[in-house]
C-alpha cells in the first residue's frame, strides 16, 4: 500500500488555498510541502498539523492505494 495525497490538493482547491499558505497556516517548511507532493511518508505529527489547520480529518487529506505492482503480482 502506499499514500495519495490528492484529496489534500482537491481540498486546499476548495478553500481557495496555495500550497505556500498551508505550509505557513500548518507551521510546516516547503520541503515537507514537496514531499507531500511527492506522495512521499512523512510524520502523523505533520498529518495532525495540516488537518488542524484546515479544520478537517485525516481521511478529509489522504488515502491508501494498492501499489500497482503487488496487484499485477497477485494476478
Amino acid at each position: 500500500m502506499s499514500v495519495s495525497y490528492n484529496r489534500l490538493w482537491k481540498l486546499l482547491i476548495d478553500k481557495n488555498m496555495k500550497k505556500k499558505e498551508l505550509g505557513t497556516a500548518a507551521g510546516i517548511s516547503n520541503s515537507l510541502i514537496a514531499k507531500l507532493g511527492k506522495n512521499e511518508n512523512v510524520t502523523v505529527e505533520v498529518l495532525v498539523k495540516i488537518c488542524n489547520a484546515l479544520d478537517c480529518n485525516l481521511e478529509d487529506i489522504m488515502e491508501l492505494v494498492p501499489d500497482t505492482a503487488n496487484v499485477r503480482e497477485a494476478v
